[in-house]
């Protein structure tokens, strides 16, 4: 969960799981952000912003389109490296009962409802339709397969 620092002011997010491991449980394995893949999703996410961007001010009647493509880019490149930081160091635990996260999430593997992909994405959907990222893996199918694996009683 996010905390307000008391002493400084600023808000404080844990980007790595902070729940204790109930007795006998053990992290079976980590699933970390992927720098590679960081960097793909915010070229292509760039390239998108700078279409639309540009078809913006197509559409608009603006005579300088070009200007739509330097603010896509500007746009993205500015957000991947603010959140890189923080981004790139998330980490999720899965151990044989649960799912650990960032900020205190715990998922019983009981209460995943569904495991989707999309790109390198992984959404865990829980039964009371809490929804929660693994975000920029190298592999989303793989780590989506694991889960399930645990999920059915083997191993990662």
């Amino acid at each position: 969960m996010a905390e307000r620092d008391k002493t400084r002011g600023d808000l404080h997010y844990d980007v790595e799981p902070n729940a204790p491991l109930h007795a006998g449980e053990e992290v079976l394995c980590a699933f970390t952000s992927d720098r590679g893949t960081y960097l793909r999703d915010h070229a292509w996410l760039a390239a998108l912003a700078m279409a639309i961007g540009m078809a913006i001010l197509w559409a608009l009647g603006n005579p300088h389109v070009w200007t739509g493509a330097v603010g896509g880019l500007f746009a993205v490149a500015v957000r991947g490296l603010y959140l890189a930081s923080d981004d790139l160091k998330m980490r999720w635990d899965l151990t044989e009962r649960r799912l650990l996260g960032p900020g205190g999430r715990a998922i019983g593997l009981r209460d995943i409802k569904e495991i989707n992909t999309l790109v390198s994405v992984v959404q865990v959907v829980t039964q009371t339709g809490g929804k929660h990222l693994i975000k920029y893996q190298s592999d989303a199918k793989a780590t989506k397969a694991t889960i399930e694996r645990v999920m059915a009683g083997g191993r990662p």
